[in-house]
């Protein structure tokens, strides 16, 4: 395992040690306070072993990346699902993608105000329709369409939300400067050597009613392919969708030859030429790992041996041994 520091960037390399399954995943980029960054880090260590339960057992990478966000979807830790920001009108609108890396199937979903889980409407997408997006009222109406759980403002909304938005809506805080962007994602790599990658959020805090981020749009938000790899990404949209953030960064794998300088180098990119913050994790077909971000803290977890390694930041990584 290999770390490199350098100014704001950050990044990380791990080998797979003869590990047979892999995943990855993130719980957003940006300004995690120290008051809360124990709950990201747990919260991204239990949704790798949701996601690793799913692989250990058989399952295709593409149960294991929606397992795993399912997971943090129900944590209201992250702003995706229950915990999603509240836009500037004071309701949620959230996004979605999930991405086969075997058969590049996509499913996505836009402004969805009501999907208890958005990752599971994106996958019956891919899956059942014949289609790749849905959008607002009616991606609402078609989880109710296929049974899924739905729930009412309330569910989502937890009184940090309800918090920042009341000083947002006051002016005490700035939504962009607060760049705490807790968008959640997962990458996996099954005994069958497929990949697949999946994202979910709520967007970022205040926005205008309407707003869609990179999450639910593919090759930015999220991709896999399996002759690529497969990249899930967090971040400021408007940045990382004008850089095809995920797809690039798989990309770069053919060129750097490993996913941690691939990682690094389509970060780098997305800051020379728009700006922004955001953060990378990204797989190659090989299952090697690359963790990439240039904002201060982002929340990762992944398996390593009999191990979990989580943490909020890649210079103090903890060590979970799975029982």
């Amino acid at each position: 395992m290999g770390v490199l520091t350098g100014g704001n960037l950050n990044s990380l390399l791990s080998r797979r040690h003869n590990e047979k399954v892999r995943i990855i995943v993130h719980g957003g980029a940006g300004n995690i306070p120290q008051d809360i960054s124990e709950s990201y880090s747990i919260g991204v260590r239990k949704a790798a072993k949701a996601g690793l339960d799913v692989l250990e057992s058989g399952g295709r990478a593409l149960d294991a990346v929606e397992a795993a966000v399912e997971y943090m979807e129900d944590d209201p830790t992250f702003d995706a699902g229950r915990g999603s920001v509240l836009n500037r009108e004071g309701f949620v609108e959230m996004d979605a993608i999930i991405v086969d890396g075997a058969s590049l199937g996509i499913g996505s979903i836009a402004g969805v105000r009501k999907v208890k889980n958005p990752i599971k409407l994106a996958r019956i997408i891919m899956e059942k329709t014949d289609h790749n997006m849905f959008i607002g009222e009616y991606a609402d109406n078609l989880a109710e369409k296929f049974g899924l759980q739905l729930e009412d403002l309330a569910y989502f909304l937890t009184e940090r939300r309800k918090s920042e938005w009341e000083k947002m809506k006051e002016g005490k805080v700035d939504p962009i400067k607060k760049a705490l962007y807790s968008t959640v994602g997962a990458v996996a790599l099954d005994l069958d050597g497929n990949l697949a990658a999946a994202t979910s959020t709520g967007g970022i805090p205040f926005k205008m009613p309407g707003r869609v981020g990179d999450t639910p749009l593919v090759g930015c938000g999220a991709y896999a392919d399996n002759e690529l790899g497969a990249a899930s990404a967090t971040g400021l949209g408007e940045a990382i969708m004008k850089v095809v953030l995920s797809k690039t960064a798989l990309e770069y794998i053919g060129l750097e030859g490993d996913p941690m300088k691939a990682a690094v180098r389509a970060i780098k990119l997305m800051e020379s030429r728009v700006g922004g913050g955001a953060g990378l994790i990204v797989l190659d077909p090989g299952g090697d790992v690359g963790i990439a971000y240039n904002t201060p803290r982002m929340a990762f977890a992944y398996n390593e041996g009999d191990r979990i390694i989580h943490g909020v930041d890649i210079s103090d990584r903890r060590s979970y041994v799975i029982h």
